[in-house]
């Protein structure tokens, strides 16, 4: 952020904020000059990056034994999906990361030299062969139409050898299209892995959708940007992992605040029949009403 205005970076933060609430499909890319990355940087890379880390703990809470050394990040922006796998998989030792903007991928190549990653390919587009472990698609499918979200996950799939992540924003549209994916990859014989604990229909009805929440702390550069007082922000998200191979499934998966009272905890779940209920669980239960206590958001029951 050295050398730019606090006040030229609010604006740009807010041009670029109005594109993503609108989804606007222009033809244009949302982050395409210097100062729009910088505001993305500093108003949006902290939330992408804990929804995308929280989407990875839920696969690796599922599938402790996956240990992916290859990814393939579609829409990588600065590289985020990169730090997030990074983290939560240090031996990942090669990547590959398609981004058409250039100002962003600038960005992108300078930090990607400190993530430890060994190999990392910058590209427009995705090889013409390959497969990677971990194949990542976050915050695109937004961006796209219909037929060409369609195409491209079916592309993303062709070039999975382990796992597919796909995280979208965390509204009823967001949900519509990680719902979408999830019928096309399921018909396509993938298997589930998280969030939800079955293969069945989402058992969510509309006007409720299926999104999960990580509350992220501000720096002083990201307050500037959003022209913010408060110190934190909730980033909402949907999100969808699915695996070549089975994965040992959770009972259940909290799919919303859970509301604490005295000596209750009341908790509800989207549960390994395909069904949605809300569940009371009460001091009387012990070790049962312990564990709810500790549950969070977006967590698995056991």
């Amino acid at each position: 952020m050295e050398g730019v205005s606090a006040r030229d970076l609010a604006a740009a933060s807010e041009a670029l904020s109005r594109r993503y609430r609108g989804e606007v499909r222009d033809g244009h890319l949302h982050v395409s000059d210097d100062l729009t990355a910088r505001a993305y940087l500093a108003a949006r890379l902290p939330a992408t990056y804990a929804a995308i880390r929280a989407a990875l703990d839920a696969v690796a809470e599922v599938r402790p034994e996956f240990a992916p050394r290859t990814l393939l990040d579609f829409g990588a922006g600065p590289g985020t999906a990169l730090w997030a796998a990074r983290d939560c998989w240090s031996d990942l030792g090669s990547a590959t990361l398609i981004e058409a903007s250039a100002a962003m991928r600038k960005f992108g190549e300078g930090f990607a030299g400190d993530s430890g990653v060994a190999q990392i390919d910058w590209r427009n587009d995705v090889p013409a062969s390959g497969e990677s472990d971990l194949v990542t698609l976050a915050y695109v499918l937004d961006e796209l139409d219909s037929q060409q979200r369609t195409t491209l996950v079916e592309q993303l799939w062709s070039r999975t050898a382990g796992t597919l992540l796909i995280v979208e924003p965390g509204t009823p549209a967001g949900w519509q299209r990680v719902l979408d994916a999830r019928a096309l990859l399921l018909n396509a014989g993938a298997q589930m892995v998280a969030p939800c604990p079955h293969a069945r229909p989402c058992p969510l009805v509309a006007p409720d959708w299926c999104h999960f929440s990580r509350r992220v702390a501000r720096s002083r550069a990201h307050l500037q940007a959003k022209g913010a007082e408060v110190p934190w922000e909730d980033e909402k998200f949907s999100y969808l992992a699915v695996a070549r191979n089975s994965a040992s499934l959770p009972a259940a998966r909290v799919i919303a605040r859970p509301r604490a009272g005295s000596g209750k905890v009341e908790l509800k779940l989207c549960q390994c029949d395909g069904k949605a209920e809300t569940v009371l669980v009460t001091k009387r239960e012990g070790t049962r009403y312990k564990q709810a206590r500790r549950l969070d958001w977006g967590q698995s029951w056991p």
